[in-house]
């Protein structure tokens, strides 16, 4: 029980790599608390870890009103009187690129995946505060060095939360934050699925990547990503801080696998 009872909190675990991450952090024996758009949401992911024999609760709020990650993290430090660790991993994915991003949509990009954490951070550093230190796993983007040109306003986001992670464990390493940031690769989530079936590809398209897309012959999961977020939040690893961790199954930096000789 390598995160025995740490309270966890993980936003967007509804869904994807938030729901693989609370149900493996809840078998290592943490309290997790679920967090959805909607209570509803929330409280059914929370229902199924408790029969598996977990320990979960539920808090719900819409990330990009300002008002909402304080009550969040209130929320959720209430359920079991403390909070050990946060997991910033809600985000949008909407698409679009230079020339169809208006100002609304940019600003509600950056809202979700950008300001929210900073919020949270901000706000659960009163209780890590009050208990000698914290744990926060931001969940960032391979996009965030460059990024696809229809995921413009996401890429950027991506990129300014690992800035976000590298300063914060700089200020406040010596209050005991510990802070990182996975730059996640193609992950297999249902989410994905879907929107590649929507792009035109075949029901069966997870099995026929390409070996310069998935050379091990298939795409990240949640629970490859929710099993390295338990080292980090774990008593194992004390010292790392302001790591920018890449999950991918090859190097991304400089890396082109189209080049012809």
């Amino acid at each position: 029980m390598r995160l025995k009872d740490k309270v966890i909190l993980v936003t967007g675990s509804t869904s994807g790599i938030g729901q693989g991450m609370v149900r493996v952090f809840a078998s290592e024996g943490a309290r997790v608390v679920v967090h959805g758009m909607a209570m509803e949401d929330a409280a059914a992911g929370a229902a199924e870890i408790k029969s598996a024999g977990g320990q979960a609760e539920a808090v719900a709020g819409m990330l990009d009103d300002p008002a909402v990650p304080r009550r969040v993290i209130d929320d959720a430090a209430a359920k079991w009187g403390r909070l050990d660790a946060l997991a910033n991993n809600a985000a949008t994915t909407k698409r679009g690129n230079l020339d169809n991003t208006d100002a609304a949509e940019f600003d509600r990009v950056i809202a979700t995946n950008l300001r929210a954490p900073f919020l949270l951070i901000q706000r659960a550093m009163h209780y890590f505060r009050k208990q000698g230190g914290g744990r926060v796993i931001n969940i960032g983007s391979v996009n965030a060095y460059c990024g696809e040109k229809n995921l413009f306003a996401y890429s950027i986001s991506k990129a300014g939360l690992a800035t976000l992670t590298r300063n914060l464990a700089d200020a406040h390493g010596a209050e005991g934050l510990r802070i990182q940031q996975f730059n996640v690769g193609w992950t297999l989530t249902k989410n994905e699925y879907e929107t590649k079936i929507k792009d035109g590809l075949p029901e069966n398209w997870p099995s026929n990547l390409p070996k310069e897309y998935a050379p091990s012959g298939r795409l990240l999961s949640p629970e490859d990503i929710a099993w390295a977020a338990v080292y980090f939040l774990s008593d194992e690893a004390p010292l790392v801080n302001g790591a920018i961790l890449d999950f991918e199954q090859y190097p991304v930096v400089g890396r082109n696998p189209t080049k012809q000789i």
